[in-house]
């Protein structure tokens, strides 16, 4: 690959995975897209417990892809966790693996348990 389409790819996967965890702690709010929010949810979810079983727990194709890119473009050391790494990147700020499975792993569940409500509540009100 050259690295213009790295470069490219890197950009492309900072924003892109950035914004799937945004909307993945906020989709929720906006009441039309409640249903892609609750899908995106269930499949994080499912990357992480159901390819975990053979990947790792808390496995996820895009962060895999993303550390190929980084790792082309001669990038070592790479965290555990891509919330450390975005923090880290973005905002300048070091976790440690520890924290940010657990700040992951509670607004992913804040993220599913509203949504399911919110899905669950519609459903009941028809």
């Amino acid at each position: 690959m050259t690295q213009f389409l790295l470069h490219f790819l890197d950009v492309f996967f900072v924003v892109f995975h950035s914004a799937l965890i945004l909307f993945i702690l906020s989709g929720w709010l906006v009441q039309r897209l409640r249903m892609l929010h609750l899908i995106c949810v269930l499949l994080t979810g499912g990357s992480w417990f159901i390819l975990g079983l053979f990947y790792g727990i808390g496995y996820c194709p895009l962060t895999e892809w993303h550390w190929q890119v980084l790792r082309e473009l001669g990038k070592t050391g790479l965290p555990e966790s891509y919330v450390q790494y975005i923090l880290k990147r973005l905002l300048g700020i070091s976790i440690t693996a520890a924290t940010a499975d657990m700040i992951t792993l509670l607004g992913w569940l804040a993220g599913l348990v509203i949504s399911v409500f919110l899905q669950v509540r519609k459903y009941f009100s028809k």
